[in-house]
């Protein structure tokens, strides 16, 4: 809970404060003094009676009643002034900048957890410990360096890294990035990047409030709570941006089905950003051109007019643009002979419009109007000006501001000039502009933001399936992977159209089974897990003599303990698949399947539960597609039927939260219908 006192306190106190600013008890305090705090201001230090031109206390004991207090001193003297301030001094805001807790040794931590259950008994908040605190537009409770100039519709910035969060606006200051509040949480031991997040949803102020929010975040450790407020602000009209750092897999992941393959610590991650509809960013230059992104008008289509004075720039967009699914279309027509008219010979307009290194000012005030007012197909312009120092800009950079004011389209303007423009360019940006020194990292952030969903549903379609019969079929397995027989009453009870089979454990039960099957038949191993690897799989079975061969081969497989018939079918080969990933719940995959899905790694996500609309989308995401639509010649298959699997995966995951790994791979698809050929559920309660 974010207490009053934390983002308005009245009254603070710096305890471990000093005259030395190279100390963060020093530092912290000149810089609550510099950023014009209006309320009383106190210091503690046993050794001094006055600090920075502020009163010290000797004792917290001997402080008045305080709103916050921000400590620096050694983690063991932590808990008992925390305990004084909370019990008698009603203080109910505690920013702990120390280190020496729970990122250090179990010692640690359990001072951690004294101090967070005194803070929660007094009904306190906590930041930290081992941050570097907090900047408000009342107070600037933070050690470090640099401190922007907040503005209110600036960025919102929430960071579980402190030197990270630094640097993060150390390279989006020079832009023109600008910032509302920055929140580091440290250890996040009370409250971390999901808890400022909800804050700054159930108060959100579309008018007060800033629209962007960025994150960094190296542990998520609550996902639920995380996609709800974020997906929640979104809705409101804010737009988020994150860093999930720490996500890569260190050591060897027991990968025991295809879906367990293909997870990852990451997939979760990825999966729960799409549900949310958070831009996912893999670096700090990364971010703050996502952020930058935002700070313009939001782009509603996916055609680009590049109006450029310098040729290769505008190449190397025009292939970063394509390349991320945005369009530059060419333009023609009277309105483009017209423009070209008034342009200097030589000048292009067929988009990129190249209006030469000798272009003016007004010439790209001219450029602009008209593509704003003629190309009704050009949805948004990115303007690269620069300049080789022969003569100042600002006039080319005063026009540029002026159409960014009043254009219709948005207008992305690329200045990489920064050390021969610097006077223009800091000129713009004090207009309240952001700006993209390259133009290629300004196409890769554009097209994310673009193609990024909006959040999913929030009441996903309700699939008819067979609960009880599922929570029966669940609650009498073990642990481990469930027997054929098992898997097919749980594929039944979810309503998944599965092929025949029979399981058989002698030949005269295969004979037997085969007459009533038919020939030509598939046999697989029932035991090991990937049954090609060993082979136990054969296709195309013609006859009973073939039948007898394979199963007495087969038979002799390590762990075998049966072998599985099923009539030979065709179809184009599908996948999809569960897996359980901790407090993010089910993860749902599908794509191409056999034993090509692990090359191909042609893999949609979906974190469960899944609407019509996602499922669709995962479908259509592929890599693959258009061959599902068919392709020249080829019939496609029928892909309601491919989603409505994924619904019925999702209703599944969702009865029955035992479920670890599901499989089914392949699933046979046509153009008229889909079947499950072969699934492999394990459970783990």
């Amino acid at each position: 809970m974010i207490t009053r006192q934390l983002l308005q306190p009245q009254s603070i106190v710096v305890v471990g404060a000093s005259n030395d600013i190279s100390k963060p008890g020093g530092k912290v305090l000149k810089n609550i003094i510099d950023g014009n705090f209006q309320g009383r201001l106190y210091v503690v230090n046993p050794k001094e009676d006055e600090i920075q031109g502020v009163k010290s206390y000797r004792n917290v004991a001997d402080l008045p009643k305080t709103d916050l207090a921000v400590i620096a001193i050694a983690a063991r003297y932590t808990p008992d002034t925390v305990a004084v301030l909370a019990q008698q001094k009603e203080t109910k805001a505690f920013i702990i900048l120390s280190a020496g807790f729970s990122e250090e040794s179990e010692e640690g931590r359990l001072l951690e957890q004294q101090i967070v259950h005194t803070i929660n008994e007094a009904g306190g908040s906590l930041i930290g410990p081992n941050c570097v605190g907090i900047l408000t537009p009342t107070h600037h409770s933070i050690f470090t360096h640099p401190i922007p100039k907040l503005d209110p519709k600036g960025c919102d910035f929430i960071s579980g890294s402190g030197a990270t969060a630094c640097f993060i606006m150390e390279a989006g200051i020079p832009k023109g990035l600008r910032f509302a509040n920055v929140f580091s949480v440290g250890n996040s031991a009370q409250m971390g990047v999901e808890e400022i997040l909800e804050h700054m949803d159930l108060h959100y102020d579309p008018i007060r409030d800033s629209n962007i929010k960025l994150l960094y975040i190296e542990h998520i450790a609550k996902p639920q709570k995380l996609l709800k407020h974020a997906s929640s602000l979104i809705r409101k009209g804010c737009r988020i941006a994150a860093v999930k750092a720490g996500s890569s897999d260190a050591g060897s992941r027991a990968a025991s089905s295809h879906t367990g393959a293909m997870a990852s610590p990451d997939t979760a991650v990825d999966a729960l950003f799409k549900k949310a509809g958070i831009v996912r960013c893999y670096g700090r230059e990364d971010l703050i051109a996502v952020a930058s992104v935002f700070a313009h008008p939001e782009l509603k289509g996916e055609n680009i007019a590049i109006i450029t004075h310098a040729g290769g720039p505008a190449v190397m967009l025009t292939d970063a643009l394509s390349d991320g699914g945005l369009q530059v279309p060419p333009i023609t027509g009277e309105a483009a002979e017209t423009l070209k008219d008034q342009l200097f010979p030589g000048s292009s307009v067929a988009n990129p419009i190249d209006f030469l290194a000798t272009g003016t000012a007004e010439q790209l005030g001219l450029i602009i109007d008209t593509v704003t007012d003629q190309f009704d197909h050009i949805d948004a312009m990115v303007v690269i000006f620069g300049t080789p120092g022969l003569s100042p800009i600002f006039d080319v950079y005063e026009v540029l501001d002026e159409k960014m004011q009043h254009s219709k389209k948005p207008i992305y303007p690329v200045l990489p000039s920064v050390l021969t423009a610097a006077s223009e360019i800091e000129s713009f940006i004090a207009k309240g502009r952001v700006i993209f020194p390259d133009e290629v990292i300004l196409a890769q952030a554009l097209t994310r933001v673009y193609h990024t969903p909006k959040p999913a549903d929030d009441e996903p379609d309700q699939i008819e399936i067979h609960y009880q019969d599922i929570r029966n079929s669940i609650e009498k397995a073990e642990n481990g992977y469930l027997s054929p027989n098992k898997v097919q009453q749980l594929l039944d009870a979810a309503g998944i159209n599965r092929v025949t089979e029979a399981v058989v454990h002698t030949r005269e039960e295969a004979l037997k089974s085969a007459e009533k099957t038919g020939f030509p038949l598939v046999m697989k191993v029932v035991g090991p897990v990937h049954k090609s690897d060993v082979g136990g799989v054969v296709l195309n079975v013609k006859d009973k003599e073939t039948l007898i061969k394979e199963f007495e081969r087969m038979m002799q497989i390590p762990d075998t303990t049966a072998i599985l018939l099923q009539p030979m079918l065709s179809g184009m080969e599908l996948f999809a698949g569960l897996s359980r990933e901790g407090d993010f719940g089910h993860v749902l995959m599908s794509g191409m399947g056999g034993v090509v899905i692990e090359i191909l790694n042609d893999v949609s996500k979906a974190l469960v539960p899944v609407s019509s609309k996602e499922a669709n989308n995962m479908i259509k995401n592929l890599k693959s597609f258009k061959l599902l639509q068919g392709y020249r010649g080829q019939k496609g298959i029928h892909l309601p039927a491919f989603a409505d699997v994924i619904l019925r995966l999702s209703a599944l995951a969702q009865a029955a939260p035992e479920i670890a790994e599901l499989d089914l791979n392949p699933l046979l698809a046509n153009e008229q219908t889909l079947v499950a050929v072969d699934a492999r559920i394990r459970i783990e309660k």
